[in-house]
């Protein structure tokens, strides 16, 4: 029981310091929501309600802990510590705690592990028969008593966090097993352990009474294993959330593909991707969980190489939850689409939390069937921009896109933007364009030099103060331009012009003298300019030189 962001119930923990008690010196929870929406994630705060600490003695605990100050709160069994989950006071405060994170925070779920009461050790007591006697008034037996306690628990939990914010996603990863279908008919055909009666956990009537809004079953065994086969287990969940609203996301062994001492269909490449293969035959199935990232970053046998190979070629949309609330947004607008060179950079407007980006080849009209197709869906995203790294040169595309609220409820599709398979993106802003140029009224004009570009240009006196002209640009994505310049020359003119570019990491000043090579580009060199409509060039009227300094035209290419 410790937390992984200022908590005012439960301390600092000590995974994150080495120290029980000891601030980080950031917030890791507001961290990590934020680094999640930065690349398109939900964010399921993770909690384990009862359990206290993996040791029994009390002054292993920090001396503010809520289980030093209320040792009466908690039990002891096989060597751990827990909060009593028969006590109602305990059962609020750790209610309390969770909804500090639900309130304070961004986050898109509240996710609990399968521990409830602790798992069971054969001749061991559970040491609650005294609190069994003070609050079990009407239940016969101890056993329904403690599954109503956490029946409670869930069932409160849900209510609060809809009270609070409708749209957070309550779920729980029980243990595979309910019950064995040799104890009750409900159950599945199975003979393991049986978290109904072993942990008091009554998952089925969490599903059933609509108390969670996914399930998700540690289904951590193989094809074929005698007492809990994974094919089996699948096809029992799937049959309990069908006709619900609960999504189903079934709890995948990472953890043991490939590691010592597990059977031999876990040393195969191609057990976890068969189970998605059975996942497959079951539509209640919405998608899986891995344990753990660990494992799954550490790739034992190629297994999570060959899974993403059969399964994750291309991104999803995330299950829609509409009986959640909320509401498809309108349609979005794509606003540019323009081929850089590394790339095609697309930007729109919309009122979506996310959109999904979706790219058919060719210029022709997409029908319906397209934007079902996995295919053609490159990546979902927050934002209003998305730069297509895996454009083809040379290749004709359009885009479209969908607007997605935080329930993933998704909007009509956005009209096409075509993107020619050539061409990289290139603008000229001249002096006369409207919104693009600005220049005080010291600044006179003239069409006297037919090296002028469009119609005419702009002229000042150098004076000891920088009174620039600019020229805007609408940069559509940041990254590498050249940058170029236009003037008529003179032997009047001046002959130290600075002009200034706005780049990424300041302002960076380049002398021309405008006295020659007039009437061409002038290059003045290849920057780093930020993506956005701003100002990116101006030119000074500061300057040590003599003669009019002139503003006429301004070309950014991408590189």
């Amino acid at each position: 029981a410790d937390a992984f962001w200022p908590s005012p119930y439960e301390p600092w923990s000590r995974y994150l310091t080495g120290t029980q008690g000891a601030s980080p010196g950031y917030d890791p929870m507001a961290f990590m929501v934020a680094e999640a929406h930065a690349r398109g994630l939900e964010f399921h705060a993770w909690f384990n309600p009862y359990r206290v600490a993996l040791t029994t003695s009390l002054s292993d605990l920090i001396s503010t802990h809520p289980a030093r100050q209320h040792p009466e709160w908690t039990f002891t069994y096989d060597g751990r510590r827990y909060y009593n989950p028969g006590i109602p006071t305990v059962r609020d405060f750790v209610e309390d705690a969770m909804m500090d994170a639900v309130t304070r925070y961004d986050i898109d779920g509240v996710h609990w592990d399968d521990y409830f009461y602790p798992y069971p050790v054969s001749g061991l007591a559970i040491p609650d028969s005294a609190t069994y006697a003070t609050y079990g008034a009407g239940f016969a037996r101890i056993e329904d008593w403690r599954r109503n306690n956490v029946n409670l628990l869930v069932q409160e939990m849900q209510q609060r966090i809809k009270a609070a914010k409708p749209w957070v996603k309550f779920g729980i990863s029980p243990f595979g097993i309910w019950r064995n279908a040799s104890t009750d008919p409900l159950g599945s055909q199975t003979s393991g352990l049986q978290s109904y009666d072993a942990i008091y956990a009554d998952s089925r009537t969490w599903v059933k009474q609509g108390w969670v809004d996914y399930i998700n079953p540690q289904i951590y065994w193989h094809i074929g294993f005698a007492t809990a086969d994974y094919a089996t287990l699948t096809a029992w969940w799937a049959d309990v959330v069908a006709g619900t609203d609960v999504h189903l996301y079934i709890g995948q062994a990472a953890y043991r593909v490939g590691a010592s001492g597990q059977a031999a269909q876990w040393q195969s490449a191609t057990e976890l991707t068969d189970h998605l293969f059975v996942n497959r035959s079951h539509p209640e199935v919405d998608g899986d969980v891995y344990f753990s990232a660990d494992d799954v970053l550490a790739d034992r046998l190629g297994a999570i190489t060959r899974l993403a190979a059969d399964h994750y070629t291309r991104p999803a949309l995330l299950p829609a939850a509409p009986q959640l609330g909320g509401a498809a947004p309108g349609v979005p607008t794509i606003t540019g689409g323009t081929r850089l060179s590394n790339g095609v950079q697309l930007n729109w407007t919309g009122s979506g939390v996310s959109y999904a980006v979706h790219r058919i080849a060719g210029s022709g009209p997409a029908d319906a069937c397209a934007f079902a197709d996995g295919a053609n869906l490159l990546a979902v995203v927050r934002g209003t921009s998305y730069l297509d790294k895996t454009a083809v040169a040379g290749q004709v595309y359009t885009y479209h896109l969908t607007a997605l609220d935080r329930l993933h409820n998704e909007s009509a599709v956005s009209a096409g933007r075509t993107v020619s398979g050539t061409g990289l993106f290139s603008v000229i802003v001249d002096n006369t364009d409207s919104g693009r140029f600005t220049a005080s009224a010291a600044w006179g004009t003239s069409s006297y030099s037919t090296q002028r570009y469009g119609a005419d240009y702009r002229y000042a006196n150098p004076v000891s103060a920088a009174d620039a002209a600019w020229w805007k640009v609408n940069i559509p994505a940041t990254g590498s331009y050249k940058v170029a310049v236009w003037y008529p020359a003179n032997s009047g003119y001046n002959s130290a012009t600075p002009y200034v570019i706005a780049t990424t990491t300041g302002s960076v000043n380049v002398v021309v003298d405008q006295r020659s090579n007039g009437g061409v580009w002038v290059t003045l060199g290849t920057y780093t300019l930020a993506a956005g409509d701003h100002n990116v060039v101006g030119v000074s009227r500061w300057t040590t030189g003599t003669g009019y300094v002139i503003a006429d035209a301004v070309k950014i290419t991408a590189v």
